[in-house]
């Protein structure tokens, strides 16, 4: 009998270790990486504030370190909408063609979770610039990737900035007094067109047909730049 009464009980266990198993398996009791999963996709659906020039805090820096994974030039990461980061919103909204105006509200912040990801038009294994008078960007590129994205002022509709493929054939590594004003750091790929740094960089196409670049974005790239760097500016 008492053997009866552990056979009974030994075989309970087994079905219950198996209905645990099953449940287990088919996700009905969750485990810890579950958990984890759930935890994720909690952050990734965060509803971030509005934010502008002059904000700081936990939103700034997700702001910042998506825009740095995108490829978006803004120097690093600091929890401060300055300046530079001011110039990468703007960048971001001119590439994904929505109002370019560097508030990051609900359009920017969904545009920021699922972003168009420029490509580079001309491939070349060494580096590259990409002009794209459009969008009034810089891509700078190697291989056919975009490896980093600058905000951009071209020549405005009465001086346009020259179309077609160049090379940059000179460069100054300092302020320079063109015709048309101070121009830090340019690099010439025809002519007296330059890419320089200004300090003047509307988000509207706004240069006599130089391509203008912020101050600290240019010392950003300057050393990606060189003479002899193939340059495309195209439409």
């Amino acid at each position: 009998m008492i053997a009866n009464s552990t056979r009974l009980r030994h075989l309970l266990s087994l079905i219950l270790l198996a209905i645990l198993s099953a449940s287990l398996a088919v996700g009905l009791i969750p485990t810890a990486a579950t958990g984890s999963q759930q935890a994720l996709a909690a952050s990734t659906t965060t509803t971030w504030p509005t934010i502008r020039y002059g904000a700081r805090g936990s939103a700034v820096v997700y702001l910042q370190q998506r825009l740095t994974a995108l490829h978006y030039d803004l120097g690093g990461v600091d929890g401060v909408f300055g300046y530079n980061t001011l110039h990468a919103v703007y960048a971001f909204q001119k590439v994904q063609a929505i109002t370019v105006d560097g508030i990051v509200g609900p359009v920017t912040w969904s545009r920021l979770a699922s972003p168009y990801r420029p490509h580079a038009r001309y491939y070349r294994s060494a580096a590259a610039v990409e002009v794209n008078l459009a969008r009034r960007v810089v891509y700078l590129t190697r291989s056919g990737a975009v490896t980093r994205i600058l905000d951009a002022s071209p020549g405005k509709p009465s001086t346009p900035t020259p179309t077609g493929s160049f090379s940059i054939f000179r460069r100054i590594d300092a302020w320079h007094l063109s015709p048309l004003g101070w121009m830090w750091r340019p690099n010439y790929f025809y002519g007296g067109y330059a890419l320089h740094g200004s300090n003047s960089v509307p988000t509207y196409a706004a240069s006599h047909g130089c391509v203008r670049v912020t101050v600290p974005a240019m010392n950003r790239a300057w050393s990606q730049l060189y003479i002899g760097e193939r340059l495309y500016v195209y439409r």
